[in-house]
């Protein structure tokens, strides 16, 4: 069975957010990282070149397919914002009717600047999506 290709890296997370090129969204990804290391109480940990993720958790699927991959985070992409929860986005829409301007894909809430969100909002968005996948699958600190 073929593995993860994203995985965790020795890579500094501050080092890497400090090299985001565009200033605002360098801002906003040093902002999401000081909110999720509030909300989650797990420090950061880089999966791949670009994710930087809280939390890991094993996952067993029914095809017999597992690994391991972050349990929550975000990547400053150049076009937004990526933010993962890794339940996925279907059953949230009450939360995020009240986010402000999103969209969304099946585990990954694009946001193009956090000035666009209720970052209260986003905070209960996370916290909901650690116990969805707590609930399923262990979550453990990085």
């Amino acid at each position: 069975m073929a593995e993860n290709k994203t995985r965790p890296t020795d890579t500094s997370v501050v080092q890497f957010l400090g090299q985001t090129e565009n200033p605002k969204r360098r801002a906003d990804a040093f902002a999401l990282d000081a909110l999720f290391r509030r909300v989650t109480g797990f420090k950061p940990k880089m999966w791949g070149p670009s994710m930087v993720g809280y939390g890991s958790y094993h996952y067993i699927y029914d095809s017999g397919r597992q690994g391991d991959f972050l349990a929550t985070g975000f990547a400053p992409r150049k076009a937004n914002l990526s933010i993962y929860i890794m339940p996925g986005y279907q059953d949230y829409s009450a939360i995020l009717a009240l986010l402000g301007k999103h969209k969304t894909g099946k585990s990954c809430l694009y946001v193009n600047n956090l000035e666009d969100i209720d970052l209260d909002v986003l905070e209960t968005l996370i916290r909901t999506g650690l116990a969805d996948l707590g609930a399923k699958w262990p979550v453990t600190p990085t």
